[in-house]
């Protein structure tokens, strides 16, 4: 049983190291899947999935498809607390998450592939059945894909009681998220055009390409998953053990909405997260429609991948001397500047890349993350019930609605902007790009300076207040046990 006061210790044993290795390397798939989910998946939609349809049936079902992925998604919202609900009133020898680890990214994986394999090309023959498969499929994917989500950052509080190893786990998953994030920028335009070539003959991103690009990515996320099932054990103390009577769903929605720190710390993170996700979803087809040059959108990826190597380590470095007030006031920041050269330098690609570092120089999901995990010890004081993965399910929640919203910014503009099927930059007209600069900067740069105020003003649990919290909780549970 892990002894709350040795929490501290410096020692670190070699099952410590294979534990924040596997949890690292989780994150690793997750944000690759996610990537290719909530970004990639909607750039193949408008411009493969229905290569060989007639330009107005596949205008159309890309209009469909994009709104069914934004209502699906929106409207599972509410479905998420429930999840996190089960996942937290799971009871197996091998814990509360591993199964969801297993289960979800075989199942998560599997329905990807079809996914990107058009569903086996049956909008070609039939439009309306093929809506129909896509609404149940998209569903299953998105309730799996969720519970694989809130397994894996559930484990957080679950792994150590303190903040700051909490700090260590979190930035180390956000290291290698960012790669597996990132990493798809840098792989995708690669990926497709030679399996499509491979196939074909044709140096072009067709249905080939993009289902090996599934393919990958699902491969990959499953991998990951494996990982973390097979290398991370859960901790018990006297403040899990004291929660360990099951939850209602009752309970989930009242525990939410009395923890005025996850709500506001929530909202924060989905205005920021809204504006980062749909961002990141549009930045192929700057390069593409507006620079001109889709084969230098690696750059993109890049530019995040270094960004990220240097980041993230750096957080619970950072984090010794300075709070996570001012880490997410610093990111915020450099993202608003970012979004100030994204605006006026669209024409020069220097300054695009400068935006590009700043952009990803943001410590907002690792801030957002921790607060949240803190909160549960925040929750568990103040009302008296601890829910480990329902409360950790909010940040899966907010990224969905982000990531549909994203996707509904993109297939919008995509359309909007006549940015499908096979027009290039030099089709795009004063119209098109002022479009394009609505939807991608002018909107984004808003919800991020929204996202700032709110963290600013508005969230009060700090590292300070949440060791105050864990000692006088500790102090009580001892007590009562007496």
């Amino acid at each position: 049983m892990e002894n709350i006061q040795e929490i501290g210790s410096k020692h670190i044993s070699k099952n410590q190291w294979i534990e924040r290795i596997s949890f690292m390397l989780g994150n690793l798939g997750h944000s690759a899947f996610y990537g290719a989910l909530s970004t990639y998946f909607i750039v193949y939609v408008t411009s493969g999935m229905f290569a060989g349809v007639p330009t107005q049936t596949a205008n159309k079902l890309i209009g469909i498809i994009t709104g069914l992925v934004v209502i699906i998604r929106l409207a599972e919202v509410v479905i998420d607390p429930i999840l996190g609900n089960i996942v937290d009133n799971t009871n197996t020898r091998w814990g509360k998450f591993k199964p969801w680890q297993v289960f979800g990214g075989i199942i998560s994986s599997l329905l990807l592939i079809i996914l990107f394999t058009g569903i086996f090309g049956l909008a070609k023959t039939n439009w309306l059945l093929f809506a129909i498969i896509f609404v149940i499929l998209f569903v299953i994917l998105d309730i799996v894909y969720s519970l694989v989500d809130v397994s894996y950052w559930g484990m957080v509080p679950a792994i150590s009681a303190d903040s700051r190893e909490r700090g260590i786990f979190t930035a180390l998953g956000s290291f290698t998220g960012s790669i597996g994030w990132n990493g798809l920028a840098m792989i995708v335009v690669p990926v497709t055009t030679y399996f499509t070539y491979t196939a074909t003959g044709k140096h072009e991103q067709g249905p080939q390409g993009w289902l090996a690009f599934g393919i990958l990515v699902a491969i990959v996320a499953l991998l990951s998953a494996l990982i973390v099932a097979m290398g991370t054990t859960e901790k018990h103390n006297i403040i899990r053990e004291a929660a360990n009577e099951k939850t209602t769903i009752k309970d989930v929605f009242l525990g939410i909405a009395h923890n005025d720190q996850i709500l506001w710390a929530s909202l924060a993170y989905l205005m920021y997260s809204i504006a980062y996700v749909a961002t990141n979803g549009v930045l192929f087809y700057l390069f593409k429609f507006v620079l001109g040059k889709p084969g230098e959108f690696w750059i993109a990826g890049l530019v995040a991948t270094i960004v990220g190597f240097a980041t993230a380590p750096l957080y619970p470095i950072l984090n010794k001397f300075i709070t996570r007030k001012v880490l997410f006031t610093v990111g915020q920041i450099s993202m608003i500047l970012s979004y100030v050269l994204f605006i006026f330098g669209q024409a020069n690609i220097t300054l695009i890349i400068i935006g590009l570092v700043l952009f990803n120089f943001t410590f907002a999901q690792l801030v957002t993350v921790l607060t949240l995990t803190d909160a549960i010890e925040y929750g568990q004081l103040k009302n008296g019930n601890r829910n480990e993965a329902v409360t950790l399910t909010i940040r899966p929640m907010i990224d969905k609605i982000s990531g549909a919203l994203s996707n509904g910014i993109v297939g919008s503009i995509a359309l909007l902007a006549g940015m499908t099927g096979s027009a290039t930059a030099a089709d795009m007209t004063a119209k098109n790009i002022h479009t394009f600069e609505l939807f991608a900067f002018y909107t984004p740069l808003t919800l991020s300076v929204i996202s700032l105020f709110i963290f600013l003003f508005k969230v009060k649990l700090t590292e300070k207040k949440h060791a105050e919290i864990v000692e006088e909780l500790n102090l009580k549970l001892v007590n009562n046990k007496e």
